[in-house]
């Protein structure tokens, strides 16, 4: 099925899973946009995989209608949209920043919004394509000292699932990814004692491309995705 796409648009790039994704969406053959506040940190994958990269802010309308006007004239129309963007502020209820939480909220949620509104405009005049949002494991439980990230994951879990109804009918296949554990990375290696521990990250992206081909008799909404020592 990856065979029929040709264009990936990845929201909130970097290293690890958003990396994975890049590399594995390039060797299928698809031309990828690398989407990020901050293009800078993108230049070596860039480079690697020959993707492109695109500044945005992702809580921000104007701009992320500008950015997928820019993907659209250099790339073509994205085949498929996964939005990996988030925020987070970290404390205790009583002493957090209500500026830090709203910002939280913009990014992780209302950016998710944004991201899948120009998504969809998109695909559903063509009358297909796949949007995936990331998840995590606050977008099913709320953790001491991390409301902010809760409240974000929540919503963005409720519009990925409110836009799969909306949208499957219409040729739109949206689907939300909940990463519940940590993701390893160079900086953040599986302990000794636990191998195994965290999750690949190139593991997470086979699950998504598996997603993305999935043929419409057949389609997910949300699958989770854990480290076997993982707590459910």
């Amino acid at each position: 099925m990856l065979e029929n796409l040709k264009v990936a648009l990845i929201v909130g790039a970097g290293a690890g899973l958003s990396a994975s994704l890049t590399r594995k969406l390039s060797a299928a053959e698809l031309k990828v946009a690398l989407v990020a506040r901050h293009t800078d940190k993108l230049s070596d994958l860039t480079a690697e995989t020959a993707a492109l990269a695109f500044s945005c802010d992702a809580a921000d309308p104007a701009d992320v209608a500008r950015m997928f006007d820019d993907v659209q004239a250099k790339l073509g129309v994205p085949d498929v949209v996964i939005y990996n963007a988030s925020g987070r502020a970290r404390g205790p209820i009583t002493e957090l920043d209500p500026a830090d939480v709203s910002q939280t909220l913009a990014v992780t949620a209302f950016g998710g919004f944004l991201i899948g509104q120009q998504a969809a405009r998109r695909m559903v005049e063509r009358g297909s394509g796949v949007i995936l949002f990331t998840g995590a494991s606050a977008s099913v439980k709320g953790y001491p000292g991390s409301a902010p990230f809760a409240m974000g994951k929540f919503a963005l879990r409720g519009l990925a699932q409110s836009m799969a109804r909306e949208l499957s009918p219409k040729g739109v296949h949206v689907a939300h990814i909940v990463i519940d554990g940590a993701i390893r990375s160079a900086a953040n290696p599986d302990p000794a004692e636990k191998p195994d521990g965290q999750l690949d990250p190139d593991a997470i992206a086979d699950t998504y491309l598996s997603v993305i081909a999935q043929p419409r008799s057949a389609w997910t909404h949300e699958t989770e995705l854990r480290p076997w020592i993982e707590r459910f």
